[in-house]
């Protein structure tokens, strides 16, 4: 009897420091809801953006990316931006999507304008510029068009 009561006990602390850990990881990896208001933005590329991404103005954390699709009439990525409460922009504020590292993956910048007038809740940010692909750009830089050493006629 003693020891059903001891596997009992030793049994309950283990699924307690589990639902622990978990409640600690879903707090920290912020995917838990915060509330906030959502914001529009279309962009020619948004490579590397998911669900979850951050959303940054002057290096710190304001938001996330909450949904992202095709415009089927412009061909662009439509991205849906949930910031947070308390932080309100201007409706000339712009962004970028802007890669972490050489390797790393995107997350979106804003750039406070400075009109007076504020965007609204679901409003649209007008300003955008898309993803830059590292990669492309080196390549362009190394082959430069017009290289006599990747023209067939040079040989």
């Amino acid at each position: 009897m003693r020891r059903n009561v001891i596997e009992t006990v030793m049994g309950g602390v283990v699924l307690l420091v589990a639902v622990s850990f978990v409640v600690f990881v879903f707090r920290s990896s912020g995917l838990s809801s915060t509330g906030g208001y959502e914001l529009r933005a279309q962009f020619e590329d948004a490579s590397g953006l998911a669900i979850g991404t951050d959303v940054r103005m002057a290096g710190v954390k304001i938001g996330t990316v909450s949904s992202q699709g095709l415009d089927p009439e412009s061909f662009q990525a439509n991205v849906t931006l949930q910031i947070n409460e308390g932080i309100m922009l201007p409706v000339d504020s712009s962004a970028r999507i802007i890669p972490e590292g050489l390797l790393g993956g995107n997350f979106v910048a804003l750039e406070p304008g400075a009109e007076d007038d504020l965007l609204q809740p679901g409003g649209r940010l007008e300003f955008t510029q898309g993803a830059i692909n590292v990669i492309e750009l080196l390549f362009r830089f190394i082959v430069k068009p017009g290289d006599s050493s990747e023209s067939p006629d040079s040989q």
